[in-house]
């Protein structure tokens, strides 16, 4: 792609994405994914309904009334992007290929981070960590990621979850938000370095898919390519079978990505590339609220 081209579509997307973060999602963001933590700001006499375990005993015992602990919020998050740069995104059948979607999510997460003074870092990932770009502020950086999304290469076509998400552990050295988004078209089994993630770090998975991975059209014979090995056959979609059989395939995934997800205590969202994925963005960070 050429540079001129990548800074059309760069002004196109941040267009979209600020007025997305400044109007759909305006304070949705702030109220979905919380600090740090909190922090100790003061105390206070008792009232009733407060929490017992947020009794001062100290200040109670020389005042002999009870006191509680007041805390603030830990507003500043960093925000660290997961996305999934592997073969498989580069499939679209709708209006766009999943990549281009997930960079659209990307962007406008990154545009909500921002406006809540967020820092944003991100990890581009297939079955190796292709590139990490630490967290800082500013739109500045944010227009170099998306950058950087739009004209990425990656060295291998495979996905390897596992790997990221032990990334992620490692180098994120104090809590993060993290947003993983992939079409999670993998085969092995991630459920511990989630977990392990997830307790150190607020993991939130979004999945990106099309349509054609959950039904098949009825169009007679078909060449289908596996993107991430290259492994090539053609089926014969009049037969009903098989497109049953490809429903099914598609369910028990989805039942084991959502088992996944539920064992972790990690919030997922899924998003076909024909779909509003500001609605279901918006679904999400109400449910967080």
């Amino acid at each position: 792609m050429e540079t001129s081209e990548i800074l059309k579509k760069v002004r196109k997307i941040e267009i979209k994405a600020r007025g997305l973060s400044s109007n759909v999602f305006a304070g949705q963001y702030h109220s979905a994914f919380k600090g740090r933590g909190m922090a100790f700001s003061e105390v206070r006499e008792y009232q009733y309904g407060d929490d017992v375990r947020d009794i001062d005993w100290n200040v109670t015992a020389r005042f002999h009334r009870p006191y509680v602990k007041v805390f603030e919020e830990e507003r500043e998050l960093t925000v660290m992007l997961m996305i999934d740069v592997s073969g498989s995104l580069d499939f679209g059948t709708q209006r766009q290929m999943k990549r281009d979607v997930v960079t659209e999510i990307a962007a406008t997460i990154a545009f909500s981070a921002i406006q809540n003074n967020d820092k944003i870092g991100v990890i581009f990932f297939s079955d190796r960590i292709e590139k990490y770009i630490p967290p800082k502020k500013g739109r500045k950086h944010i227009l170099y990621i998306i950058r950087e999304m739009l004209d990425f290469h990656p060295e291998s076509k495979r996905t390897d979850i596992k790997q990221a998400l032990e990334f992620l552990t490692s180098v994120a050295k104090r809590r993060c938000t993290a947003f993983m988004l992939s079409d999670f078209y993998v085969r092995q089994d991630f459920l511990q370095p989630l977990q392990i993630a997830n307790r150190k770090h607020d993991v939130v998975a979004l999945q990106v898919y099309d349509i054609r991975a959950k039904e098949l059209p009825d169009v007679g014979l078909m060449r289908v390519v596996d993107a991430e090995t290259g492994y090539e056959q053609y089926i014969d979609t009049s037969s009903r079978s098989l497109r049953q059989a490809h429903e099914r395939y598609w369910r028990n995934r989805q039942e084991q990505l959502l088992d996944t997800m539920r064992r972790s205590n990690v919030d997922m969202v899924s998003i076909a590339t024909h779909e509003d994925y500001a609605k279901a963005l918006l679904m999400l960070f109400k449910k967080r609220s």
